[in-house]
């Protein structure tokens, strides 16, 4: 990417210890542009006020902008419909309201605990709501490289099974899963499938048309937007039939004492007064990734994350976590060195200033099925370079050798 693009996020400019910053912690959450910092300063001071509630001028335009946003998410990642938008805090609330509206729509009996199929990649926020709503999970095994048994996926199907949910890309590996051929078999058993974008959709294109999943969560945090904003896509026909997350203002047609009568949708899964500030910078964040092209952000980050793993591969005693020639992880990255510990690593790099993630990465089965504590991670945004990927090279070389 060209010195134009880094300009966008002044962040990046600055130093961390009197050293520049090398920020490799996009899978957290990534930098923001200056269009999206802009667009939330300038709709405070020039256009705020609460949206759909309003005929008042600011509100008319606080809606306006509100509401385009949702058609611009909806173009993203071509929806069939605005209707099939939800706006939500993210990746994790977009889940727990699948979770939590599924298990009313299909309560639990005496006689049947009702299942949901993961795989042993997830995080926690594809393990946890399924665990606080009642269900029971049956889980795809993976082999040591982070390969998914599909065979073994293919017998998990029972009268029970509710939905399979799975990750489109392994937060900690970064192995892109089989998607069409998951979505595809749940399909033949009648089955839906919701999947969890979030760390595919800043990184490649993705297409609800091609996918034909049935629900679809992303958090704007981690695609250049602001924190506090994600998106449920599901489909029209499913969204119809599920019962609202929560209650309140706008989710409502009619209240009385006596009955409540709710929205059309998407508005009776948004109780509230939402983020419409953080929905406009979303969309602001979408277009100026659009700009660039999907393609080319994808083609920059694998020809960085290849050149990077050339010359991690060259460290004695280092141990890259699902790497396979059949299915390479590419972004993020996970890796150990030997016996040092990742917080020490991480926190060496950190005083070179060389940002990365340590610890378990709200993946906690995944961690200790391949067999250790944490590793160190390492993951990518548009705006990272080689000459970064040389410093980080360096800077772990360097960490290596105190110990």
């Amino acid at each position: 990417m060209n010195k134009a693009i880094r300009d966008d996020f002044p962040i990046l400019s600055r130093t961390i210890y009197n050293r520049p910053l090398v920020y490799l912690d996009n899978a957290a959450t990534t930098q923001k542009p200056r269009q999206v910092v802009e667009a939330i300063a300038d709709e405070y001071y020039n256009e705020n006020a609460n949206v759909h509630r309003g005929v008042h001028f600011l509100s008319q335009q606080a809606t306006e902008l509100h509401e385009q946003s949702r058609e611009t998410v909806r173009q993203f990642i071509h929806a069939h419909s605005a209707n099939e938008i939800i706006f939500t805090r993210g990746t994790t609330e977009s889940i727990n309201l699948l979770a939590s509206s599924l298990s009313k729509l299909h309560p639990a009996s005496n006689t049947a605990q009702p299942e949901v199929i993961v795989s042993e990649m997830e995080h926690h926020s594809n393990i946890v709501p399924w665990q606080l709503n009642g269900y029971q999970l049956r889980v795809i095994p993976m082999d040591d490289n982070g390969v998914l048994d599909i065979e073994v996926y293919k017998q998990l199907f029972t009268p029970q099974t509710q939905l399979v949910s799975i990750t489109h890309v392994s937060n900690v590996l970064g192995v892109e899963n089989p998607i069409e051929d998951i979505i595809r078999i749940a399909h033949l058993h009648g089955v839906p499938v919701m999947v969890d974008g979030a760390q595919s959709t800043p990184h490649m294109r993705v297409d609800m048309q091609q996918l034909d999943c049935d629900f679809f969560a992303f958090s704007g945090h981690k695609i250049y937007g602001s924190t506090g904003v994600g998106v449920l896509y599901g489909k029209e026909s499913w969204l119809d039939q599920l019962p609202p997350y929560q209650g309140g203002g706008e989710m409502i047609k009619n209240v009385s004492f006596e009955r409540t009568t709710f929205n059309e949708l998407p508005y009776k899964f948004e109780a509230g007064t939402p983020d419409y500030v953080g929905t406009h910078a979303l969309a602001v964040a979408l277009d100026y990734v659009s700009a660039i092209g999907m393609e080319a952000i994808h083609q920059h980050e694998t020809e960085l994350a290849q050149y990077t793993l050339q010359k991690m591969q060259q460290i004695p005693d280092i141990h890259i976590y699902g790497l396979s020639p059949k299915h390479q992880a590419l972004n993020p990255i996970s890796f150990n060195v030997g016996a040092i510990h990742h917080l020490d690593l991480g926190t060496l790099l950190d005083r070179l200033g060389i940002a990365v993630r340590t610890g378990h990465h709200c993946a906690e089965p995944l961690i200790h099925r391949l067999g250790t504590e944490g590793t160190v991670r390492i993951s990518f945004g548009l705006y990272n370079t080689k000459e970064e990927v040389d410093l980080f090279i360096a800077g772990l070389q360097r960490v290596i050798q105190m110990f």
